[in-house]
């Protein structure tokens, strides 16, 4: 499709004019002090030592038609740069924003707070993203170090309209739509409270980030919205995800390349495609990952449970210590699943993406597809330590003929503890 040209300002204001060290929060990320601070900044609780920055002193229309784009990047600039602790705040009301980038470091010698309540929508028009899937998402924060977003608001992608120029499901090299949210080189953050709805593509990216936490997050779209990851986790280490509710229509959390030491933990996801580990061998020299924990979570009427996916490339690495644990699948389609064939099952080329050390713990509930349980492990490099203990999956699905309902293996070390239902591969 042609788009309408359309000049783009850019809104990428550097906010640091010294030496990158002295513009930074020091000392130690304490994770709980900061949930503290967010939850404080939700009810008005902050004390007279931070100082407040609303987008209405700075021009910003709460009239959903006017864009204040520039209006929201001069808030965050003016609190970015404040020698203090300081909050920006977008209060009640409709604000029509385009393309933004919140572009760090700043000089607050704590994290800086955004407090959402109200509602942001983002042009609808495509010819607004123009810049690639690298350059344009709609709401990125970059380059910052401390920071809390917070509140009750609600995130409107506005991709309804977007979605028919969604080609990735047909192109493996495609030019993805506009996430909601890109954090990109965000350390020491915590996300809690705010809602995200209809993004173009993604609703969050977290990428080259470091302890990080997205917390009592709703995020919403159509089952058959494409691309709409819940949120998308690459090269960061430390991120932990609690207490959200996602529904969407690709994964619920995807973990590519580069993800260490990710947490998920009482989620609820449904529809969707389910937790995902990958797509991995998808890029030359990709990074490893590794120390990956999903539990205490559940799924309903979502394509797959819990599943890793490798493209059949000679890009090599290790996905490893992966642990899916106390999950509840209520009529999914494939509850259990490693797919090492993703993307082109007609190749005669094999992953080089090296599977071990993955353990499902504690799953049950139902499965509308008979074979509930697939390891579909790379002929070059076979998956080895799968261990499956205490699964109890029963087939719901429509009344067919006399197919057992089962499990299948190609290629894969399995070891099995206690009850298995389907029965173990043969």
């Amino acid at each position: 499709m042609a788009f309408v040209t359309k000049a783009r300002i850019s809104l990428i204001l550097l906010l640091c004019l010294v030496d990158r060290n002295g513009c930074e929060r020091t000392g130690p990320f304490n994770p709980a002090e900061a949930l503290v601070k967010a939850k404080n900044a939700a009810a008005g609780k902050l004390g007279p030592d931070v100082k407040t920055f609303n987008v209405l002193d700075y021009g910003a229309k709460a009239d959903g038609k006017t864009d204040s784009s520039i209006n929201f990047i001069r808030t965050f600039k003016a609190a970015c740069n404040f020698r203090g602790n300081a909050m920006m705040v977008i209060p009640k009301g409709d604000f029509l924003i385009g393309p933004i980038i919140f572009q760090g470091p700043c000089f607050n010698p704590s994290s800086l707070i955004i407090q959402a309540n109200g509602i942001v929508k983002a042009q609808a028009d495509l010819s607004y993203f123009t810049g690639g899937a690298d350059d344009t998402d709609w709401i990125t924060f970059q380059s910052i170090k401390g920071l809390i977003l917070s509140g009750t608001g609600t995130f409107h992608g506005q991709g309804a309209k977007a979605w028919k120029y969604n080609d990735c499901a047909h192109k493996s090299h495609c030019v993805r739509l506009a996430a909601n949210f890109k954090f990109n080189k965000v350390n020491d953050a915590i996300i809690n409270g705010i809602n995200s709805i209809d993004p173009k593509g993604f609703h969050i990216m977290v990428t080259v980030c470091q302890n990080f936490r997205l917390l009592n997050l709703k995020l919403q779209a159509p089952g058959d919205s494409p691309n709409t990851d819940g949120i998308h986790i690459s090269k960061s280490t430390v991120v932990k995800i609690a207490h959200c509710v996602i529904g969407t229509g690709d994964d619920c959390v995807s973990m590519i390349h580069g993800s260490i030491d990710i947490s998920v933990n009482k989620v609820i996801c449904g529809p969707g495609h389910g937790f995902s580990v990958g797509s991995l061998g998808h890029y030359d020299d990709e990074a490893d990952v590794n120390k990956i924990v999903v539990t205490n979570s559940s799924l309903t009427d979502t394509t797959n449970g819990v599943r890793i996916k490798t493209y059949k490339t000679d890009s090599p690495s290790k996905a490893s210590s992966i642990f899916f644990t106390d999950l509840i699948m209520n009529r999914v389609k494939n509850p259990i699943i490693i797919d090492q064939e993703y993307g082109n099952r007609r190749s005669t080329q094999t992953s080089k993406v090296s599977i071990s050390d993955v353990r499902f713990v504690n799953i049950k509930g139902t499965s509308i597809s008979k074979v509930a349980v697939q390891f579909l492990c790379s002929k070059s490099n076979p998956c080895e330590g799968i261990q499956m203990n205490n699964i109890d999956l029963q087939y719901v699905g429509p009344p067919r003929d006399q197919q057992p309902f089962e499990s299948n293996c190609t290629n894969a070390k399995v070891s099995y503890i206690g009850l298995q239902n389907p029965p173990p591969c043969r």
